[in-house]
């Protein structure tokens, strides 16, 4: 299968370097030339990569094509493209709904929505799905592991906690902060942290027959540190600020519909 990527960004590189590594079965790898020190990497990486001036090569040629632009500019880069209804389209685009992707590319058009993690790169991705549509999901799969989403609202909520990322690095960065302030060094407190936090998602990965709360309760001693920490931070409204959040994200993402 030949696959096509309109935008180069950061996640279409997660995404072709994840395939490259899976060997994914794919003739071609075709990407957008800007912004071109992404595309002529890739480009390096493997002769299955082509970079094409022109978009409208890559809707040409490709079987499957995948929508990577910024949603600001998502509607003057697809309306000046010609894609028929024979392409299956993976919009990436954070936001917006498939009704407006078919307004910008075919009334037809077979098109499921994605939420690819940049993790996809190593092959640990976890990603996102809507509609189900096999052949994507077994792409995504091969990648990590594809979770397609039943009902527009669950996708729409897979969307919501993706955005955490920012979330959990500013928090990292918080308490790496904190570590510091008594004369840890920054380096010691990022490593720290990083293989902290890795070993606790390296558990909840393998114990998946247990809720988070379940997997909480088992690293808490009563009485202990762990106990005093998480019950200080819901006192001080932490677990509201994070329900808030995300409702504000959610709101901002059925505004979209």
């Amino acid at each position: 299968m030949k696959l096509g990527f309109i935008g180069t960004g950061v996640i279409t590189e997660a995404i072709v370097r994840g395939l490259l590594r899976a060997n994914y079965l794919a003739s071609e790898i075709l990407v957008s030339s800007r912004p071109l020190e992404i595309s002529a990497g890739l480009a390096q990486l493997s002769p299955l990569v082509r970079v094409c001036e022109e978009n409208q090569t890559i809707v040409d040629e490709a079987e499957m094509l995948f929508l990577a632009v910024r949603p600001q500019h998502a509607e003057d880069v697809l309306t000046s493209l010609t894609i028929g209804p024979d392409r299956q389209i993976v919009s990436l685009i954070a936001t917006i709904p498939i009704n407006r992707i078919r307004e910008w590319t075919h009334p037809d058009a077979q098109i499921c929505r994605a939420i690819p993690l940049p993790s996809v790169a190593d092959l640990a991705g976890v990603t996102a799905i809507f509609p189900s549509a096999p052949k994507v999901e077994e792409l995504f799969d091969a990648l990590g592991t594809a979770v397609a989403a039943r009902k527009i609202e669950a996708f729409d909520a897979y969307a919501v906690t993706s955005a955490m990322m920012g979330l959990y690095y500013g928090l990292s960065e918080a308490a790496a902060q904190w570590l510091c302030s008594p004369g840890t060094s920054c380096e010691g407190a990022r490593a720290y942290l990083a293989g902290m936090f890795q070993g606790l998602a390296d558990t909840a990965t393998q114990a998946s027959g247990e809720s988070f709360e379940e997997l909480r309760l088992r690293h808490t001693t009563p009485g202990g540190l762990n106990e005093q920490l998480f019950r200080t931070f819901l006192e001080q409204e932490g677990g509201n600020a994070l329900n808030r959040s995300c409702d504000s994200v959610a709101k901002r993402i059925r505004g979209m519909h």
